[in-house]
């Protein structure tokens, strides 16, 4: 009778070997996935996290734009309204009362803003004296010392210049009474009429200069 122990005590061991080794496979593939070692799919998912200091890394999304749209027309609108230079036009002119003092005669001359929009203001204003006929009377006034600032008008608010000459009687000048003073805004072409109701002023000789002050907000002192 032939002996078959010996084939299959070997093929029980093979069994067993191949049984064995299946088991330490497993364990090592489930010893790999607990270790928390970031697979291929894992480490790609978390590339684009940004770490906890804030900076940047090439996976971040890109940063949040505010989408709310801006009205740069309506701006733009509304500074043509509120900028820009006063036109004559837009403005009305008047003399106050004289303020006398050391042998000067002083006016204020002020520029008052008649229109419905905000304009601005700088510098010295014209002033000619004028006969009834439109003549003018004496050399134009000189521009007095002094730092002229821009002056922002609001409808309804005034800017103000002082118009000054020697007292003729003081002076001895030769005098004229004018009909009208003629006030040009800065920077602009056209005057403005105002009566004049304050009697001879100098036009020439000695003593007979008149100066204008740069316009200062307000109505006068």
């Amino acid at each position: 009778m032939a002996n078959t122990s010996q084939p299959l005590r070997r093929t029980a061991l093979l069994a067993s070997g191949a049984a064995l080794l299946g088991l330490l496979t497993a364990c090592g593939s489930e010893s790999a996935a607990s270790s928390g070692t970031p697979q291929p799919s894992q480490a790609a998912r978390t590339a684009g996290t940004a770490p906890d200091s804030g900076s940047a890394t090439p996976g971040d999304s890109a940063p949040a734009v505010d989408a709310t749209p801006t009205d740069t027309a309506g701006s733009a609108s509304a500074s043509a309204r509120t900028d820009g230079r006063c036109h004559t036009s837009e403005l009305r002119a008047t003399v106050g009362r004289v303020d006398p003092g050391a042998g000067q005669r002083n006016f204020p001359v002020v520029l008052t803003n008649t229109s419905d929009r905000t304009c601005t203001v700088y510098g010295y204003p014209g002033a000619a004296f004028v006969d009834a006929s439109g003549k003018q009377l004496g050399p134009d006034p000189e521009r007095a010392p002094g730092s002229p600032e821009t002056l922002t008008l609001t409808p309804g608010k005034s800017a103000w210049a002082g118009l000054s000459f020697s007292s003729p009687q003081i002076s001895g000048a030769r005098t004229a009474t004018p009909a009208a003073l003629l006030v040009t805004p800065p920077d602009e072409r056209e005057p403005l009429k105002v009566k004049w109701t304050a009697g001879e002023v100098p036009v020439g000789g000695n003593e007979s200069s008149v100066s204008v002050t740069a316009l200062d907000a307000g109505t006068g002192p």
